[in-house]
């Protein structure tokens, strides 16, 4: 099998956003995938590009996600003009339509910290909606990306700047020897290793488990499934992604309005449950009460890789010396992936870092 420079584990935007990083800077990258690429958490988010209240999230949270909204809009170009494909980045705005004044507050200092515009919402911004606003605000500038789309078009793009992948592939233990992984063995055969880079979100943990028996420190992620529903509305019923509360909607190009999102922590499976179909169609119907008469088309569930605080793994292992790790980033990954992948690379090549890497480091997260 192929030797070379990277060899990353786990196909989903953080492993190919990771993927096109080192092959721009020139090296040679093969990626293994259990399934088909795309197709776990990243396939199952909604795509905003902004956290859930940031101002909640610790502050190693927002320094990546500024940094990769800066990177979407030309990302999103390139991609759609390398492969035809177009993720669809939408500056749609972010309404939010119940806060408290302790809430209100800490939202504008974060805004003006980060460089968000943040505004009074006009009566038009409730269009369609049957919500009673407490203190709401708008953010006109947060975008959504079709994640599917943006998925197929990224490995679209890195398979033609050179990546070597293989899914379908099977890990079953790596070779370890004086702190260093000299090889990777997987039901497509054992394969030489120089870097090892783990994009393998709330399957990380795993992997040190079940292939690296007798390495002490193993990151502290977990799943948290969540589930959502997709409606198909005529175009422009919804003009704003939503948030209301825990729930928010999310309107495409072409009408489908995505609502979301269930949190349930350490669930290893994908299963749908009728109370979250029940749970996620009654908030979508009374918030907006156009969706009444819109059919209710998919309802799906993902595996966010969790951590205690949401804030990622990036960066190398302390004890073995040719690992790293880009996983862990919960309900962000998207909006986080290509600072998230840019830093890595940095570290990995001593590039001068995007940002500082230290909030990220393994030792951090270690109990």
């Amino acid at each position: 099998m192929q030797n070379s420079d990277i060899t990353i584990i786990g196909g989903g935007v953080m492993g190919l956003l990771t993927a096109r990083e080192f092959l721009d800077a020139g090296a040679s990258v093969t990626l293994l995938e259990k399934n088909e690429c795309g197709l776990e958490s990243s396939w199952a988010g909604g795509g905003i590009l902004l956290p859930l209240y940031p101002w909640r999230q610790a502050s190693a949270i927002s320094d990546l996600v500024t940094q990769s909204v800066k990177c979407y809009p030309s990302l999103a170009e390139a991609l759609h003009a390398n492969t035809g494909i177009d993720p669809e980045w939408t500056q749609s705005g972010l309404l939010i339509t119940q806060n408290s004044q302790e809430e209100t507050i800490l939202a504008h200092e974060w805004a003006k910290k980060y460089h968000f515009r943040i505004q009074q919402p006009e009566t038009d911004h409730f269009s369609g909606l049957d919500v009673e606003a407490q203190s709401p605000l708008l953010l006109p500038d947060i975008a959504q990306i079709r994640n599917p789309r943006l998925l197929e078009a990224l490995k679209k793009e890195v398979l033609a700047k050179g990546l070597h992948l293989i899914e379908q592939c099977e890990i079953t233990h790596f070779t370890l020897e004086h702190q260093k992984l000299h090889d990777i063995h997987t039901s497509h055969g054992k394969l030489p290793l120089h870097q090892l880079v783990l994009t393998t979100g709330a399957w990380t943990r795993s992997i040190f488990q079940q292939c690296l028996i007798g390495v002490i420190d193993a990151p502290e992620i977990y799943p948290a499934k969540g589930q959502m529903l997709v409606f198909d509305a005529p175009p422009n019923t919804l003009k704003h992604i939503v948030l209301h509360g825990d729930h928010y909607l999310i309107p495409r190009r072409d009408g489908k309005i995505l609502a979301g999102s269930t949190v349930e922590y350490h669930v290893f499976h994908k299963e749908i449950t009728v109370d979250a179909h029940e749970e996620i169609f009654n908030f979508a119907t009374h918030l907006l009460p156009a969706l009444k008469d819109a059919p209710m088309i998919k309802h799906w569930a993902g595996l966010r890789p969790a951590t205690e605080d949401g804030v990622p793994y990036i960066g190398r292992h302390p004890e073995i010396t040719n690992l790293s790790i880009n996983a862990g980033h919960f309900r962000n990954g998207l909006t986080m992936a290509p600072a998230s992948a840019q830093l890595l690379a940095d570290i990995i090549l001593n590039r001068p870092p995007i940002i500082d890497p230290q909030a990220y480091q393994f030792f951090k997260h270690l109990t």
